[in-house]
């Protein structure tokens, strides 16, 4: 095998190996690139062919999933489990239902929670999968059905010591407790096999709000490391999921002006801003309804709906994507920073295209990519974990009290790893520390 002794060498590998995953080698040159530098100054970590057995998948497990509609109609979609790296503990990570789901999807995805999962500091490897299912549109006993089948194969790779799923786009409450309840009744035990589970069947206190939150916390702690305050910052946020919902809930607690949401269909802008009872009546459509974004713009006077388009055209200090991956291309960072913004927080998984990051830095703005900004939400997965290990449930207080102790340690590492004379670099500093942490726990299991 080639020596993969530089970027371009490793990426040039997994362009011969995996041809046809550019998702899974935009995440491998996103981490990878701020580390070889460090490792000129520390090889000691890449030996015994480190690097070609972090960037191969440790399994991955693809399988059929038939399920049958209400009209009796008989639907096969695709299931998948990338268990990429367990060097830190059992594999981590969420469960996809979307129509988008493929391996290199997958594999970009679980690659990048490898790292997230250890800046928490938490016993927790990476890993993701998911379906090609859509449950848009589908009634909950079509959804059942599809969970039950899919759980059918899954569950025999699982285990509170081995793979741990959560949810992710398409997967909630309601999909998650499907899929636990067929893991209990085939593997004829209640465990801590899943996370995100409702507070009275094993969940944990604050998991919902967990990543909208931490992504506000880690957005307090960037800022003021900057001399700058939330409060009376004006913010975009997309997407109108838990992420997107939570973060602007915190952030309008903090005083801070959230003016746009999101979602398929395209963006709302309020210019006076949301407060709690226009965001209530929002979490309402959203998850009870299952209604659509535009009904927003609709019962509320002042605010347009734009459809079909993002909210990066709008002149706000602070952007939150917090939809989904490659959401924000360079177009659209160059329109946030032509507008003023100042600082961009990823609260999805990579939602930034390579070129938007580059265009956001290069422009000197507060960049925290979201390997940092949402470990909130597997953060508090892990510490569902803890209190499922032990059968005891925490208070919420204490759930979020240890929470901001992990967003405060993330944003203590990103600084020992990040800060330069120019200031803090959050993507060096966040791959950096995720990287180390878990090359040392590889080399400490030998080749393996």
């Amino acid at each position: 095998m080639t020596s993969l002794d530089s970027l371009d060498a490793l990426l040039d590998h997994i362009e011969t190996r995996d041809p046809h995953q550019p998702e899974f080698r935009q995440a491998v040159e996103e981490v990878m690139g701020p580390v070889f530098p460090y490792l000129d100054e520390h090889p000691e970590l890449i030996g015994d062919g480190l690097l070609a057995r972090l960037i191969e998948p440790d399994r991955v497990v693809q399988f059929r999933v038939p399920w049958i509609d209400d009209k009796g109609q008989v639907h096969v979609e695709r299931g998948y489990r990338v268990q990429f790296n367990a060097a830190l503990g059992p594999y981590k990570g969420g469960l996809r239902f979307h129509p988008s789901v493929n391996l290199s999807i997958l594999k970009f995805l679980a690659f990048e929670q490898i790292f997230k999962n250890a800046l928490t500091g938490l016993p927790m490897g990476g890993g993701k999968g998911g379906a090609t299912f859509n449950p848009r549109g589908r009634s909950d006993h079509e959804i059942m059905r599809f969970c039950q089948s899919f759980m059918t194969e899954l569950f025999r790779h699982l285990g509170p010591t081995t793979d741990v799923p959560a949810g992710d786009i398409g997967v909630g409450g309601r999909e998650i407790g499907y899929l636990f309840g067929q893991y209990k009744r085939l593997a004829n035990a209640f465990d801590g096999t899943l996370t995100g589970k409702a507070v009275g069947w094993g969940g944990s206190e604050l998991r919902t709000e967990a990543t909208g939150y931490g992504l506000i916390y880690l957005a307090q702690h960037a800022l003021e490391h900057r001399g700058e305050a939330l409060e009376g910052k004006r913010v975009a946020i997309s997407g109108s999921g838990n992420v997107a919902l939570y973060a602007a809930e915190l952030a309008i607690e903090c005083g801070a002006r959230v003016l746009t949401l999101s979602d398929s269909d395209g963006f709302v802008h309020d210019p006076e801003g949301l407060d709690t009872e226009k965001l209530d009546w929002i979490k309402a459509l959203k998850q009870e309804r299952r209604g659509r974004i535009h009904d927003y713009a609709q019962a509320f006077s002042g605010v347009r709906f734009h459809e079909g388009q993002a909210p990066w055209g709008v002149e706000v200090d602070l952007a939150l994507p917090c939809a989904t991956q490659n959401e924000l291309d360079d177009e659209a960072a160059r329109a946030l920073t032509h507008n003023g913004c100042a600082a961009v927080l990823e609260g999805a998984n990579m939602p930034c295209t390579a070129g938007a990051v580059r265009v956001l830095r290069g422009a000197s703005a507060l960049f925290v990519p979201g390997k940092a900004a949402n470990a909130g939400g597997v953060a508090t997965s892990g510490l569902e974990m803890s209190q499922n290990a032990a059968h005891r449930a925490w208070s919420r207080d204490r759930v979020e009290r240890r929470l901001r102790e992990i967003m405060a340690a993330i944003h203590e590492q990103c600084i020992a790893y990040g800060e330069g004379d120019d200031g803090v670099d959050y993507v060096r500093g966040a791959n950096r520390a995720g990287f180390v942490r878990v090359a040392r726990a590889m080399q400490a299991h030998g080749v393996v």
